[in-house]
């Protein structure tokens, strides 16, 4: 059996793992002051914790992650860098546990498992929560916490489509 891991990049994103067994947590951040004069923070991805968390869950298995396309916007310059930092974050703990990966638009996980004519975040969000818990009742309160069970949802349209 294949495992897929479904990530919904950035800081504030997610990551499952189904595999038989179903994992869902927050990436693992920390925050501290930016690399700039002017007093202001970052919030970075925990790498080492991050790897050791993808080490313990795919040790020794087939494993695909499917990382949703992050937002790079040049008129969303501050949230353009904490996305492609994020990225880079990511990129290099999957590469240190050699999992293969492949970015995949949310529009694909949506569309298939997103009830059509949803407008908007909130609605987006609203649906992605209820639809998760649906289907993992069992992490109903990780995901309401979270506010999103978008890594579910794409970890759950991989295993559908058999990627």
């Amino acid at each position: 059996m294949k495992a897929h891991i479904g990530i919904d990049n950035g800081i504030t994103g997610s990551l499952a793992y189904i595999n038989g067994k179903v994992r869902f947590i927050s990436i693992p951040t920390r925050s501290e002051q930016s690399y700039t004069k002017k007093k202001q923070n970052i919030t970075r991805i925990m790498v080492p914790e991050l790897i050791n968390i993808l080490r313990d869950w795919c040790d020794g298995k087939s494993v695909r992650a499917f990382i949703e396309r992050p937002f790079l916007n040049p008129q969303g310059i501050k949230a353009s860098i904490s996305a492609a930092r994020a990225l880079e974050a990511m990129l290099i703990a999957l590469e240190e546990c050699g999992i293969s990966y492949e970015y995949i638009d949310s529009k694909s996980w949506q569309h298939a498992l997103l009830p059509a004519g949803l407008k908007g975040t909130a609605e987006l969000k609203r649906a992605s929560v209820d639809i998760a818990c649906r289907l993992f009742p069992e992490h109903t309160e990780a995901i309401r916490k979270h506010k999103d069970g978008d890594s579910l949802l794409i970890a759950e349209w991989a295993r559908r489509n058999q990627i």
